[in-house]
Formats: structure tokens, sequence, C-alpha cells
């Protein structure tokens, strides 16, 4: 009996990790086609322009995370629907409140700066509002165990971008057109999610949200900010050292990357749900899950890069236009460091399934600092090549930091389980 309730969880577990891989392999094909043809169409400095609006929306989608759906995945995980359907319109109102907050700096921002640069952030300040929403509600669909209805979400964002990319092409063929393509197909599947979930965005729930998970949502936001508030800098440090070109290589080659980052994001959207339920059930198996996880991230990214390393130059042209000369070059050393990232994620789940947010935050920063220092770094002694090795050099080293944080964290959550036993 125990076997079979044993073989039933492992093949519930393997459906939900499916449909996260399926899910975030829709959205990265989506996201990679956009990359493709902004590279294809614009060439490199352009597509460097393009990059700097796209790591500028990463670190507002990861404040929105922080505040949102990050205590939305560790704490209404499995629970009943009414409690569910509570806690999501709070929580998508709250990122559709910080998508249009956000949206006005960048607004703002982006008429201050003017030229093509300035009209990129303009475009991405109209999106954002809507491109926060459909996020929540993929990682919401995940927390209630609806894996199909967050793919069939992306799914309808990508059937909505082909006719947008094909308008923006002919019509006008511009940065700002190709953001306004992508976002406004976004805003389609945002529009969708609530015809799915039945539940309406409550805006005016942001204030409670927050306040009750304040103790989870402010290392999260921190954290994640972070992590994408790194790549931020890194990504402005090379532009301003090296030049736009060199930013557009750095993007080119991670969007070589694009199909490994099916992988580790769409495992993201459920690591964390998993690793939880195994806490809960098998505590003993926690640490042997995490590792698996990471070590099973790193061995994809390695091989996926390892193919790459032995793709046709003319395929590469193909492929990416005149990004792929600068681009094939850091090929390696991006491939490390995503491989190492990957490793790392299996840590961070597991942080995040402890609730261990002041751990997880004091990697994240330790961890953050090091992708922006040694990215810099090398951008002043090599330029793109030499930021690419010192992120791989800093993420690489890393490791060690992530991993001791969740032993650290995992004895102390056993301590504290023995204490509680004791006094009850």
């Amino acid at each position: 009996m125990r076997s079979l309730l044993r073989s039933q969880a492992i093949r519930a577990m393997a459906g939900r990790l499916s449909w996260g891989l399926g899910d975030q392999a829709v959205s990265s094909i989506t996201n990679f086609v956009v990359g493709l043809y902004v590279a294809r169409s614009l060439g490199t400095f352009a597509f460097g322009m393009f990059s700097l609006a796209w790591v500028s929306y990463g670190v507002v989608l990861n404040l929105s995370r922080g505040l949102t759906t990050d205590p939305l995945m560790v704490r209404f995980s499995g629970v009943s629907t009414e409690s569910w359907r509570a806690a999501t319109a709070r929580a998508t109102g709250t990122a559709l409140t910080a998508g249009v907050l956000s949206g006005m700096i960048s607004v703002a921002a982006g008429l201050i700066v003017g030229d093509t640069t300035g009209g990129a952030f303009v475009a991405l300040g109209v999106v954002i509002p809507t491109l926060l929403l459909q996020d929540a509600w993929r990682f919401a669909f995940f927390a209630a165990g609806h894996g199909k209805k967050a793919f069939l979400n992306d799914v309808v964002w990508g059937i909505a971008l082909i006719p947008a990319l094909f308008i923006a092409h002919h019509t006008s063929d511009t940065v700002v057109a190709f953001i306004l393509a992508w976002g406004l197909s976004g805003a389609v599947a945002a529009g969708f999610g609530c015809l799915q979930s039945g539940v309406r965005p409550d805006p005016r729930g942001t204030l409670d949200w927050i306040k009750a998970h304040r103790d989870l949502g402010a290392r999260y936001v921190i954290e994640n900010v972070s992590n994408s508030g790194s790549s931020q800098l890194r990504m402005y440090g090379l532009g301003a050292i090296a030049g736009i070109a060199s930013v557009g290589a750095v993007r080119g080659a991670e969007l070589l990357l694009g199909p490994f980052f099916a992988l580790l994001m769409g495992l993201s959207l459920v690591t964390v749900a998993e690793s939880a339920r195994v806490l809960q059930r098998a505590p003993h198996r926690f640490r042997k899950f995490c590792a698996v996880l990471g070590a099973g991230q790193a061995a994809a990214a390695l091989l996926w890069g390892l193919a790459l390393l032995l793709v046709p130059h003319d395929a590469g042209r193909f492929v990416l236009g005149d990004v792929w000369d600068p681009a094939s070059k850091l090929i390696l050393p991006v491939t490390i460091g995503i491989a190492a990232a990957g490793f790392n994620t299996g840590a961070a789940a597991g942080l995040r399934a402890l609730g261990a947010a002041k751990r997880s935050l004091r990697a994240q920063l330790i961890n953050s600092a090091g992708y922006v220092g040694f990215g810099l770094i090398g951008a002043f002694l090599a330029g793109a090549s030499g930021s690419a090795w010192g992120v791989a050099l800093a993420i690489t080293s890393g490791s060690a930091v992530w991993w001791l944080q969740l032993h650290i964290a995992f004895r102390e959550h056993k301590t504290s389980e023995k204490e509680e036993m004791r006094t009850s």
C-alpha cells in the first residue's frame, strides 16, 4: 500500500513538472522568436537597445513576483479552492497595481531620455501592466495545481504574437514597434487568464496583501530585484564601457541558450511548490530532491551549450543574422554561467520551500554583488568576452554560498520542529 501511494505521488509530481516544462517551453519559444526577429530585422546595435528595455522589464517582473506570486506559491499551494480564489484576486490585483506604477515611471523616464532609446522605454511602460498580470496568472495556476491552464494561456500569447510581429515588421520595423507587438499580444493572454480563472484581479486588496505577507514579500522583493537588477546594472555598465553593440552580443549568446531557459524557468514554476510538498511528506528526502533538481538543470545547460559550439557558421548567421558573429564567441562562458545558475536553483527552491527568506536573501545579495563586480571588471579588461567570463566565474563560485545556506536553513528547520514537539 505504501509503495502504491508513493508511485501515485511520483506520477502526480511528474505530471505537474511536465506541465511546468510545457508551459515554459511555450513562453521561452515566444521570447526566443521575438529576440530572433528583432536581431535579424534590426542588427546588433538596435538589438542592444531592445535588450536594455528587456532587462529593465525583468527587474519590474521580479519585483512584482516578490510581492505577489512568490508568497502565493509558498502559502497557497494545495489549499482549498476558496482560499486560492481569494488569495489570487488580491495577488493579481497587486501585480496589476505594480504594473501601473512601474509603467508610469518607465514612460516618464523615456520621455526624459528621448530619441530611440527613450521611445523604447515609453513603449515598455505602456505594456508593463498587462505583462505583469499575465505572469501572475501563470504562477497562480501552478499554485492551484492547474498547470494545463498556464500552458494554454501562454499558447494564446504565442498565437496572438504571430500577427502582431507581422504588423510591426511591415508597418514600422523599429524597436518601439516590436516592444508594442510583444506587449500587446501579452495583454490578450492576460485577459484570457481572467476568463480561465473566473477570478477578477482586485487592486483594492494591494495594501492588505502586502501587509499580510510582508515577512516574505519584503525579502523576496530585495532578493528578486537584486537578481534581475544585477543583470540590468551589468548590461548598462557593459554598454557604457564597451558600447551598445556589446550588450547585443551578450544578449545574443544568452538567446542561443533559449531552449535551456525553457527548462530552467519551466521547472522554477513548480519546484517551490514541489519542494514544499516533499518537505511536508518526506523531509528525509528534501535535500536530495533539491540536489537532483539542481544537478539535472546544470547537466542540461552543459549539453545544450556544447551542442551550440558545433553549430556551423552559416547556420548561425541564418538564425541570428549579424548578431551571430560576436555572440558565437561568448557561447562557452555563457554556458558555464547558466549551468552554474541552474545548479543553484535547486538550493533556491529549497530555501523558498523552507520559508527561509533571510537566508535566500543573503545568498542572492552575495551572488548579485559578484555578478555585477566581476562582470564589469571583465568588461574593463576585455569587453563583452571579459564580462561573460567574469559572470561565469561569479556564478560558479557563488554556488557554495547557496548550498551552504540551504544546509543551515534545513538544520534550523529540524531543530525548530524538535522544539515544537517537546513543548506540545
